[in-house]
């Protein structure tokens, strides 16, 4: 066997951390290197967050061609829509940001090592036979999809498995309560399948503010979504005719599904030999890291979903970056904040969040210390349409100082909308410097400068 190869800094995973984090060392003079068992770029690039937008924007299209005879437009409400050509489209730029990643890494010099890692001994690691070994190594090898462990589950696919789709499915059953979940129906129900939403909870998005889950509830209602609640699935088969049934917990089936999509839940890639070096995980089984993204291994360290700190890739991306100022521009106190992280649920309609929920505020704080500015009110965009969608935002405020704990938005555009906020209450902005920004009319946005 050849010598052990050395670097300074070893990325494995090379996602949007993992790549970030080998680029910044690199600026810093450190030999790098980044090993991937897939293709580049990661879970965000090609199964994730970018083939995801393309596919919200598909649907925002058609929502925007059903709209258009109250604007005027002599356009049929239902023109002819190929699910294959879009795939086709996106795959395409899918490929061209694979290759983007290819030649950034080959401009940097940094080295890009095919195959699955595992170690094999103290900041040694070893690849289709080869060891590699580093003065540090980052674990940035993110998750992959839960399949649930129940009968009948290999009928059903995974979010991966809805970017192989090549035609769009007649009827959908979604399975789950997250993000992902939601998503997926909504961007289905939008491009004309036949959707249910399958969760086992009341509601779905229990970790975001109440006035987010009952609006987006209602809405996708509206628009044709089949929720049922409170219906956890134990078993899926096959029909006579080949279709799909799924069963719940109570033994109620629900059938003739061509698709059956499970997005329950994601689950970290650990199994890379980390019994070998002593790396510790949480009851969970994600990678255990301080604030720091330090293992209880020295040398070695963690980033991104593998954490399941705020599993978003720009929260990967600068943990990444945060890390390697800190091990290689002596930048020892460097380290990524993971409060007031501003996210978006690509949902129909949208929404954004940054901060603390109501409830958790009320939680911290004690009701008393909360004030709550909230409203509702219908999107200009359908005031002169037969259909109609509400827009949904509330400020949670710590008194006496009324400083905004909290900026939650549902409706049309909320998805560009919160990015400011998220500034704003990152910064430790008040009611006052909200009060005193003078609004931008007509727009959704101004709402949160003019609330009373």
């Amino acid at each position: 066997m050849a010598e052990p190869k050395h670097y300074d800094y070893i990325a494995i995973g090379g996602g949007s951390g993992g790549i970030a984090s080998a680029r910044r060392a690199k600026m810093y003079g450190a030999k790098c290197a980044v090993i991937e068992n897939n293709r580049i770029g990661g879970t965000c690039v090609n199964v994730g967050c970018v083939p995801k937008k393309v596919m919200w924007n598909t649907a925002e299209v058609g929502d925007a061609i059903a709209h258009a005879q109250d604007y005027g437009f002599n356009v049929t409400k239902h023109p002819e829509f190929s699910f294959r050509k879009i795939k086709e489209a996106r795959d395409a730029y899918i490929k061209r940001l694979n290759g983007i990643y290819h030649t950034n890494l080959g401009n940097d010099n940094i080295d890009e090592i095919t195959g699955t890692a595992k170690f094999v001994g103290p900041k040694t690691i070893e690849v289709n036979g080869q060891k590699y070994t580093a003065d540090h190594i980052t674990i940035a090898t993110g998750g992959y999809p839960t399949i649930p462990k129940i009968p009948g589950a290999e009928l059903g696919i995974t979010s991966d498995g809805f970017f192989d789709l090549t035609d769009l499915p007649k009827k959908t059953a979604v399975v789950g309560a997250g993000y992902i979940a939601v998503e997926l129906a909504g961007i289905l129900n939008g491009l004309g399948s036949q959707v249910s939403l399958f969760f086992r909870y009341p509601e779905f998005l229990r970790t975001f503010d109440e006035m987010l889950r009952t609006t987006l509830m209602d809405e996708m209602k509206s628009k044709g979504v089949h929720l049922v609640p409170s219906t956890p699935i134990r078993a899926a088969k096959h029909a006579a005719d080949n279709s799909i049934i799924i069963t719940s917990d109570k033994g109620e089936d629900f059938s003739g599904y061509d698709t059956v999509i499970w997005a329950i839940g994601r689950s970290p890639h650990t199994d890379i030999g980390l019994d070998k070096v002593g790396v510790e995980l949480t009851k969970e089984g994600y990678i255990k890291v301080d604030e720091f993204q330090n293992t209880s291994t020295p040398g070695i360290y963690a980033i991104g979903d593998v954490t399941g700190h705020v599993q978003l890739t720009p929260v990967a991306i600068a943990a990444g970056r945060r890390l390697t100022e800190r091990l290689f521009n002596k930048k020892s106190d460097y380290k990524l904040s993971y409060d007031n992280v501003p996210s978006v649920v690509f949902s129909h309609p949208p929404l954004g969040t940054v901060g603390m929920t109501e409830e958790e505020a009320k939680k911290k704080f004690g009701a008393d210390k909360i004030k709550v500015y909230s409203a509702k009110f219908g999107n200009m965009f359908f005031s002169v349409t037969e259909a109609k969608e509400k827009t949904a935002m509330k400020l949670v405020c710590l008194l006496p100082e009324e400083k905004v704990l909290g900026l939650h938005v549902i409706g049309r555009g909320a998805d560009e909308m919160v990015q400011g906020f998220g500034v704003a209450v990152k910064m430790g902005a008040t009611k006052k410097d909200f009060d005193e920004c003078v609004a931008i009319h007509p727009t959704s946005g101004e709402e949160f400068v003019t609330m009373r």
